[in-house]
C-alpha cells in the first residue's frame, strides 16, 4: 500500500525511476528457484535444510530430534505434532527437554495445527531418513539378488503411497483446523455460491478491479523501503503504539493496508492479543515471512484482499491502525477503505490511529525557481521551445519546498475527524484566508500539506481543530498517556509525502502582485477525476480580500 506509487511520483522533482522501468522489462526472465529457509526449533537461527537445523539442535541444545522420533516410534503425523509442540513451548518461553517428552504428551490433535505458517520443518519431514525397522529373528537364509531388488521396489512404491497419503491427510487436517479458526466453512461456501449466482443472473462477469494498478504498485520493495526510511512517519506510529501499551494490551487490532507488516508487529509487541493485517497487494507474502521471523505468527493473522471484500474472523475490533495518507493527504483514496472498515468492524468505543488530520495551504513566490523550471523553455540554447510548456501548469508538483519561499502565513482549511467523517466528505470545497507577509511582484502558486494527530482516546481527539499545529498539540498537557503528532509541511523534517505545489499559470490580464499585510481569500476544492477514482483534482479560486477584482481560478491534477 497499478496506481503510481509514492516512490513513482509522476510529477515529483525528486529521483527518477527510469531504472525501475528497465528492471520491469526483465519480468519475463525466469528467476532462480527460491530456497525455503528453515527456522530452528529451539532458537532464531535459520538453516538451508532440515538436516542441518536438526544437527544444530543436537550440538547446541543437546536435543536429538531423530533419536526422540526413534524412541517414540513416531509416524509422520506424530512428527508434525512433535514439531508444533516444541515450537509452542519455545514461543511461550517454556523449557524443552528431550527426556521429558512422551508420546502421550503430544497426542492432542491441537498439535497438528502449525504454529508457524508454511513451516519448512514440517515440509522437510519427508526428506528425513526412515525409522530403523524392529529387529526380526534371523531366518538363516538369504534371498536371491533378484528377490531383494523386487522387494525393495515394492517397499519404495508402498513408501511413496504412504507419504502421499500422509501429506494429503495432513493437508486436510490443517484445512479443517483453519476452517474452524476462520468460522463456518459452509456459510462461506454458501455466500460464495450466492455471489456467483447473482453474477450469472446479471448475465456478465464480475467487473475487473479498477484499482488493480494501485495494488500492483505496492508489490515491490522500493516503495516500502522509502516509507520505512521515512523516520517521521514510521517512528510516529511506533512511538504512539509503544508509549501507549496499556491501550493495546489484550486488544484486537486491525491493520488496513499492512504492507510489510511493520505496524502490525508494533501492535503485537505492544501486547495486542490479536492483530489482523489486511492488504490486497502481493507484498503481504513478504509480510508473512517478516511476521514469522519476528516470532509473532501466533498473534498476527495476515489476510490478502481488499478490506471491503475479505471476511474477518471477528465481529469487531478494538483498534484500527492504518497508514492511509497519500500526497496532499487524499491522493490514492485509501481513506475510503478505512471509513468502510470503521463502520463495519470498529467497536463503539474503539480507537482510530491516527484519529484526525488537518490540511494547510500557503502562498509561495520564488521567481528564480519559476524561471529555472518553467520559463527556461522559452530560451533553450537560443531556441524557443514553448511547445514544451503545454500542460506544464496543469499538474501538482510534489517536492519539499523551502519555508523561506513562502510569502504568506499558512491557513488551515480542512480538518478531518476520522470518527465522524463520511466518504462523501472527501469531496469538498473549503474557504481559506491568509495574510501576505512580504511585497511580491507575482503570486507563483500555493503549497499544500497536512498534519497527523494520534490521540489516545476519542475525547482527546476532540481537541484537534483546523488550526491545530502538530508540535504544539502533541506537547499540550493531557490526562491521557501519550499524544503523538507530525507535520508534512515545509517547517518540519522532510517526509516522503513532501508537499504539493500548485503553480499558477500567468495571465496577462490578471495582476498577481501583492503588498505586505494584504489579505488573500479564496476557496480550494478536492475531488477525484471521473475517470480515475484514486486520482485527485485540486481547484482554487482567489483574490485580494474585500476587492472587486476578478477572481483568479485554476485546477491541477494528480494521476
Amino acid at each position: 500500500m497499478s496506481r503510481p506509487s509514492r516512490a513513482e511520483d509522476p510529477v515529483s522533482d525528486s529521483e527518477s525511476f527510469d531504472s525501475r522501468e528497465d528492471e520491469e522489462g526483465w519480468n519475463d526472465v525466469e528467476e532462480d528457484e527460491e530456497t525455503q529457509e528453515v527456522i530452528s526449533l529451539l532458537d532464531d537461527r535459520v538453516f538451508p535444510d532440515v538436516v542441518a537445523m536438526l544437527a544444530h539442535c543436537k550440538e547446541a541444545h543437546s536435543f536429538d530430534f531423530l533419536a526422540l522420533r526413534q524412541k517414540l516410534r513416531l509416524d509422520f503425523h506424530g512428527c508434525v505434532k512433535l514439531v508444533n509442540y516444541i515450537r509452542q513451548r519455545v514461543h511461550e518461553g517454556l523449557p524443552v527437554s528431550e527426556q521429558d517428552i512422551t508420546k502421550e504428551l503430544i497426542q492432542d490433535d491441537q498439535y497438528l495445527k502449525p504454529v508457524l505458517e508454511d513451516d519448512a520443518v514440517i515440509i522437510g519431514l519427508f526428506d528425513l531418513p526412515e525409522l530403523e525397522p524392529e529387529q526380526a529373528p534371523a531366518s538363516g537364509a538369504k534371498s536371491s539378488a533378484v528377490d531383494d531388488l523386487m522387494k525393495r521396489n515394492a517397499d519404495l512404491q508402498e513408501e511413496i503411497s504412504r507419504i502421499t497419503a500422509q501429506f494429503e491427510s495432513y493437508r486436510a487436517t490443517v484445512s479443517e483446523t483453519l476452517d474452524q479458526r476462520w468460522g463456518d466453512a459452509a456459510e462461506a461456501e454458501a455466500a460464495a455460491s450466492k455471489d456467483k449466482a447473482l453474477t450469472v443472473a446479471a448475465g456478465k462477469k464480475k467487473p475487473e478491479d479498477a484499482s488493480k494498478y494501485y495494488w500492483e504498485s505496492y508489490a515491490t520493495n522500493d516503495i516500502h523501503e522509502t516509507m520505512l526510511k521515512d523516520t517521521v512517519r514510521t517512528e510516529s506510529y511506533r512511538d504512539f503504539i509503544y508509549n501507549n501499551k496499556h491501550i493495546f494490551a489484550g486488544k484486537t487490532v486491525l491493520d488496513i493496508g499492512c504492507g510489510t507488516g511493520i505496524l502490525s508487529m508494533f501492535a503485537a509487541k505492544a501486547g495486542a492479543a490479536r492483530v489482523l493485517a489486511v492488504d490486497a497487494s502481493d507484498i503481504i507474502d513478504k509480510a508473512r515471512e517478516n511476521v514469522i521471523h519476528a516470532g509473532l505468527s501466533s498473534t498476527i493473522t495476515l489476510i490478502k484482499g481488499r478490506i471491503e471484500e475479505v471476511t474477518l474472523p471477528v465481529q469487531s475490533v478494538d483498534i484500527i491502525v492504518s497508514e492511509w495518507m497519500g500526497y496532499c493527504l487524499l491522493y490514492e483514496a485509501m481513506m475510503n477503505s478505512v471509513l468502510w472498515a470503521r463502520d463495519r468492524y470498529l467497536a463503539p468505543d474503539g480507537l482510530l490511529v491516527p484519529g484526525s488530520c488537518n490540511m494547510w495551504i500557503a502562498p509561495v513566490a520564488d521567481s528564480e525557481w519559476i524561471q529555472d523550471n518553467y520559463n527556461f523553455w522559452r530560451d533553450v540554447y537560443g531556441f524557443d521551445m514553448r511547445a514544451m510548456q503545454a500542460g506544464i501548469w496543469d499538474d501538482v508538483r510534489v517536492l519539499h519546498w523551502p519555508s523561506s519561499a513562502l510569502c504568506g502565513k499558512p491557513a488551515g482549511f480542512k480538518m478531518l475527524d476520522l470518527y465522524t467523517l463520511a466518504e462523501k466528505d472527501l469531496t469538498f470545497t473549503a474557504k481559506f484566508r491568509m495574510e501576505i507577509t512580504e511585497d511580491i511582484d507575482a503570486l507563483d502558486g500555493f503549497l499544500i500539506w497536512f498534519d497527523n494527530f494520534f490521540a489516545p482516546s476519542r475525547k482527546d481527539n476532540e481537541t484537534v481543530n483546523a488550526d491545530s499545529v502538530a508540535d504544539d498539540w502533541a506537547k499540550a498537557p493531557t490526562s491521557e498517556k501519550e499524544r503523538v503528532a507530525f507535520t508534512t509541511g515545509p517547517f518540519g523534517t522532510e517526509t516522503h509525502w513532501k508537499q504539493g505545489l500548485l503553480v499558477c499559470k500567468p495571465k496577462k490580464d490578471e495582476p498577481t502582485a501583492y503588498k505586505k499585510g494584504e489579505m488573500l481569500e479564496g476557496e480550494v476544492t478536492f475531488a477525484p477525476p471521473a475517470d480515475m477514482p484514486r486520482g485527485l483534482t485540486i481547484s482554487t479560486t482567489w483574490k485580494p480580500a474585500g476587492s472587486e477584482q476578478k477572481q483568479h481560478s485554476q485546477s491541477w491534477d494528480m494521476r
